[in-house]
């Protein structure tokens, strides 16, 4: 089955920019929408559409670095046909607005990245610490002191603000403070320092990990110790669109 889900998955992509719907999909692979919906949420973490949608937003990210077209223009232009949906639904899950992501090379000229922690919402909450391996293949990727940026998510996918988060240090550790109680993705992203501030935006290969189950943070807050392994992505899979380097450019 994960043969057919990489397909599925491929065929997405590759379709972005088109009005796709979930009985093409099950159509381009042989089942019926309901099972294909259902084999490829736990395959990857999300279900058709949303990996859809999440493809465009990409696109609409390199588009707005990369010239000048109006919003309108790229809205219409990735597949959505309302520009205040458009809007909307890319602040979710960028984090920033159209206009402010183009502004985004300015803003980190001026004010570089630098290794932060952003806590939670919880005072005097969890605390969570580990550490993050890296691939042979993600390091070379990402090159000599790589930006590697961890996070807690309510879904298993690095879309909008997380709960916590931090761009680690030299030291090769994190710590997530004050961590509310729930059930969270502790999901992390490496970025090649050393690249321009689009290269950083809209890394050209991305270099991912999560942890292998969701963490539950109970009610009493406790310490918490997760690692994470990270390498470099399929060419097929959802892409990171939470803006990380403003995240930590304070």
């Amino acid at each position: 089955m994960y043969l057919t889900i990489v397909s599925a998955a491929r065929f997405l992509v590759e379709h972005s920019d088109e009005p796709v719907t979930l009985h093409d999909l099950a159509d381009h692979v042989g089942y019926s929408p309901f099972h294909v919906a259902r084999s490829f949420e736990k395959f990857v973490g999300m279900p058709p559409g949303q990996f859809l949608a999440a493809h465009r937003f990409q696109r609409a990210k390199q588009m707005l670095l990369s010239g000048e077209d109006k919003v309108v223009d790229i809205c219409n232009a990735v597949g959505f046909s309302s520009v205040g949906t458009f809007t909307t639904r890319f602040v979710k899950v960028v984090g920033l607005s159209p206009t402010e992501f183009r502004r985004l090379p300015h803003t980190l000229a001026e004010r570089k990245p630098r290794p932060v922690s952003n806590r939670g919402p919880a005072r005097d909450g969890t605390v969570i610490t580990g550490s993050v391996h890296l691939s042979p293949a993600a390091e070379a990727a990402v090159g000599l002191e790589p930006a590697v940026y961890v996070g807690l998510f309510r879904r298993r996918a690095a879309q909008g603000v997380p709960i916590a988060g931090t761009l680690m240090g030299p030291e090769g550790y994190f710590i997530l403070m004050d961590v509310p109680p729930g059930a969270f993705w502790l999901l992390v992203s490496a970025l090649p320092s050393r690249e321009d501030a689009p290269g950083q935006l809209v890394p050209a290969t991305q270099v991912v990990g999560a942890a292998t189950r969701p963490v539950l943070v109970p009610a009493r807050p406790t310490s918490l110790v997760r690692d994470v392994s990270i390498d470099v992505a399929p060419d097929w899979g959802a892409p990171v669109l939470v803006a990380l380097p403003p995240l930590a450019a304070v």
